[in-house]
């Protein structure tokens, strides 16, 4: 096991001479031997060693005594201990995901690197998991041998050779009961199934867990880097062979807020890409909203339009954005519009039509032609009186508004 470990800590750069590693501990098997590896490791490596210890509280009396079996260990050899506990109720993606999650949430409460006592069996459950719901090369990486400040010096270890440490220096450790259901899908594949690859393959666990490591590389130098700042775009997308299209669009709705992005919500995507209807768009997990917006895809902003203001002359007024001002000028004066009554800078309202060098169109189909996406529409400042439009922004003024006795020329910032 110590070969393993240093092999992991080598390969994968986990720790530097200074450290504060703390183990997460559970009570377990695996984690009372990586405690232990790294206690006999400690001097070597140059760390400053300590533990954790979560107590979710699911097991009443069991979880007391887990505790308490690990501070009596720590007190022992003179380990620094720190103890979290936490009332832990099934969430949408139930109990086990719930427990995970309050666990990590007291791991970030501590200073320095964290180490979990994940093994290579883990790595290949993991993985089979992953295959079980349906997955891609991201799944088939299994468990990342360091996110952020959470180390994992066990993924080349497998069970078998942990419990041979521990038989060795003759380190006791606690059993979960909870181990010993099938209640979850991680036991069900652990007892029914990883027997039977065993069967074909005694080390397949060490086989497997190489193996994800391997493709988790493979992840990394196929991953795509992309800019989303502007949304996906459409150009971008279709220069790129099929699989990386896939990669590109599974970053976009990681990046939109999509966590687990599937197969359905890629082909969702793909379809928005394909779509001969220059606005469609498509609902995501968690209320997103995907639309295509002519040569890109964006994440789609719920905006209400703006109240409309009344506009003096002279005088400027703030609107979805835009400094709409405007100035007297004489009728007849280059860009000057002639107004009659009250002036208000609304948006688009249904009818709405100016009248451009090239003749008189309607705002809507204006908007369309230079490919304002429709989520902004609402937002663009229009000016006009009782009798219509004098001037849109990006789109220009009224030349049917050029006679009258009042007249002014209109900005937009």
């Amino acid at each position: 096991m110590f070969e393993s470990v240093r092999s992991m800590l080598r390969r994968y750069d986990l720790i530097s001479p200074g450290d504060r590693i703390t183990c997460a501990v559970s009570g377990g098997a695996d984690s009372m031997a990586l405690l232990w590896c790294m206690y006999l490791l400690k001097d070597s490596l140059g760390i400053d060693l300590r533990a954790a210890h979560f107590n979710h509280g699911l097991r009443g009396a069991e979880s007391d005594e887990d505790a308490a079996f690990v501070e009596r260990f720590c007190r022992q050899f003179d380990i620094p201990l720190t103890v979290g506990r936490g009332e832990v109720k099934a969430g949408p993606k139930g109990l086990e995901a719930a427990a995970r999650d309050a666990r990590y949430g007291f791991f970030a409460t501590l200073e320095g690197k964290i180490a979990t006592a994940h093994t290579a069996d883990d790595n290949a459950e993991t993985v089979l998991m992953h295959m079980v719901r349906g997955t891609g090369l991201k799944g088939l990486g299994g468990i990342s041998p360091q996110r952020g400040n959470v180390i994992r010096p066990m993924l080349m270890t497998t069970r078998s050779q942990v419990l041979t440490f521990l038989r060795e220096y003759h380190i006791d450790f606690r059993e979960d009961s909870s181990n010993s259901t099938d209640a979850f899908l991680r036991n069900r594949l652990r007892h029914g199934v990883m027997p039977l690859l065993r069967q074909e393959n005694p080390r397949f666990a060490e086989k497997v867990s190489q193996m994800a490591m391997g493709l988790r590389q493979d992840e990394q130098a196929l991953a795509y880097r992309a800019d989303f700042s502007e949304g996906l775009l459409l150009n971008e997308l279709e220069q790129l062979p099929e699989g990386l299209q896939n990669r590109l669009i599974a970053d976009f709705l990681r990046h939109i807020g999509v966590k687990e992005p599937d197969f359905d919500h890629i082909a969702l995507v793909r379809a928005l890409a394909g779509s001969q209807k220059p606005s469609a768009r498509g609902q995501l997990p968690g209320g997103i909203t995907v639309a295509r917006c002519y040569d890109r895809l964006v994440k789609l902003e719920q905006t209400q339009a703006p109240e409309p203001v009344s506009l003096s002359c002279p005088g400027q007024v703030t609107f979805g954005g835009f400094l709409v001002s405007c100035v007297p000028a004489s009728p007849g004066d280059p860009g000057a519009v002639c107004y009659e009554g009250p002036v208000a800078v609304r948006s688009r309202q249904a009818g709405d039509t100016i009248r451009l060098s090239g003749g008189t169109k309607s705002l809507k189909k204006l908007y369309i032609d230079r490919k304002i996406p429709a989520a902004r529409r609402q937002c663009l400042p229009v000016v006009a009186d009782e009798k219509g439009v004098l001037a849109a922004a990006t789109i220009g003024y009224n030349r049917e508004r050029l006679e009258g006795e009042t007249a002014m020329i209109i900005t937009f910032q």
